[in-house]
């Protein structure tokens, strides 16, 4: 049987493993889908360095447009990324015909709710494993594997770049000024890192995972979204100390109201397996009615785990290429008439637990005034710690840090309470907040 043929947009470091990898495993991949997969043709702007790559068997032509305009074409492989041209070319594909592999996550964030209804309306698939946690198969094992469950919540270290720093300020004792420097000399962390340590990066895989999850459009606007640069080493210390560990984590819940989709730091209890992640390795953790607890664990980026995944999806097309549309696995996992409406939540009506960290004047009746407001907003405590903290306001003014460790809240309902407790005299820093997860 004739090889599908696959054009790929973009040759960089996921572009050049997807061409080695499917060049060194040719046959055992051949195997698995039936007829071969052979990469053609190549659009990149440095044609000199794409030409160096893939050799003189492979079209390499400088105009993406030249790719998707090929008849002989049946796949293209978007790895361009961004929103702008990138979204152009996918749905120009869609158009003409082709199947789309892309690991543009943020693309599928944001506009996949129009690129999914092009490709249903033409008849092609787009897929887009790579797009979240690398190598790990977790589009597949919420679409596929988990098809029999009402899946409940999904909870994600997505970002191996924030993880990385994470665990390098609790293992080293660092802030996180010092750590990332290191992440960025390390190439753990671009030289922008603002998308990873700002969440934005998480969200939007966040985001995809949660569609698929709930059979909701991917709505990235409605994602809260707050990174780890605000993160302190005394936070991750006392953490530690009460038995839990920090973690950048994307989480998505059903609840009776509509669903949670956020991204921020939280405290997971170490005896958890997801809180011993650590370096740049991601995670996901879903629970579902039937299955329970499943855990999915790997490398979320670089040039070959990445390349694995979007390998996966050609052999998934290569399958399913003359099969009927209507009887392929949706792009989000249910019907495309049989989406949910749920509303995504504000976060000020999520509802979890929190850490808090005061630090206040060694004082009488300070302890007692913070626990009264909780008290009069509703808030249960859980725990509460006072450590010794650094002398501040001059000599003899002393003050302690006061760790406050809640039951389940709502969000709005601390908020209201914390800018109370912020102005007391006797609180003489702000407070840090930090929501707490079970996972349980």
């Amino acid at each position: 049987m004739k090889p599908i043929q696959v054009g790929l947009l973009g040759i960089g470091t996921v572009g050049s493993g997807t061409f080695n990898v499917l060049q060194r495993n040719q046959e055992e991949i051949q195997r698995r889908a039936g007829r071969g997969i052979v990469i053609t043709m190549v659009a990149d702007l440095d044609v000199a360095r794409a030409r160096g790559i893939v050799g003189p068997d492979v079209k390499v032509v400088d105009d993406a447009r030249a790719v998707i305009a090929n008849p002989d074409i049946d796949i293209v492989i978007e790895l361009i990324g961004g929103y702008g041209i990138a979204k152009a070319l996918v749905l120009e594909a869609i158009a003409a015909g082709k199947h789309v592999v892309t690991a543009n996550k943020a693309l599928l964030a944001v506009h996949g709710t129009e690129i999914f209804a092009a490709a249903h309306a033409k008849g092609v698939m787009v897929a887009f494993e790579a797009a979240v946690a690398g190598g790990i198969p977790i589009i597949k094992a919420l679409r596929e594997g988990l098809t029999a469950n009402r899946i409940q919540w999904v909870a994600g270290i997505i970002n191996g770049t924030t993880n990385f720093i994470l665990s390098e300020m609790r293992d080293k004792g660092l802030d996180f000024d010092v750590v990332l420097k290191d992440a960025q000399r390390l190439g753990y962390a671009e030289a922008d890192p603002t998308f990873d340590i700002g969440g934005m990066d998480a969200a939007h895989k966040a985001t995809l995972m949660s569609a698929i999850a709930f059979g909701i459009p991917v709505q990235f606007d409605k994602a809260y979204v707050e990174g780890i640069t605000q993160l302190s080493g005394t936070d991750i210390r006392y953490a530690e100390q009460l038995g839990y560990r920090i973690k950048l984590l994307g989480i998505t819940k059903r609840t009776p109201q509509g669903v949670e989709l956020r991204v921020h730091p939280s405290l997971v209890p170490t005896k958890r397996l997801i809180a011993n992640v650590e370096g740049a390795m991601n995670a996901v953790l879903v629970q579902g009615d039937a299955v329970g607890s499943t855990l999915y664990y790997g490398k979320g980026a670089g040039s070959e785990p990445t390349a694995s995944a979007v390998i996966a999806d050609l052999v998934d097309i290569t399958r399913l290429h003359t099969a009927d549309p209507q009887n392929r696995v949706p792009h989000l996992a249910f019907q495309p008439d049989a989406m949910s409406d749920l509303p995504v939540l504000p976060m000020s009506q999520v509802v979890t637990s929190y850490y808090l960290r005061l630090r206040v004047a060694d004082q009488a009746g300070v302890l007692a005034k913070v626990t009264g407001l909780l008290a009069q907003a509703g808030i249960s405590i859980d725990a509460v710690l006072q450590r010794e903290a650094d002398q501040v306001g001059g000599e003899g003014a002393t003050s302690t840090d006061l760790i406050i460790l809640t039951h389940d809240t709502r969000e709005g309902d601390m908020d209201a309470v914390l800018g109370q407790m912020q102005a007391l005299p006797t609180v003489l820093a702000p407070i840090v907040r930090i929501r707490k997860e079970e996972l349980s």
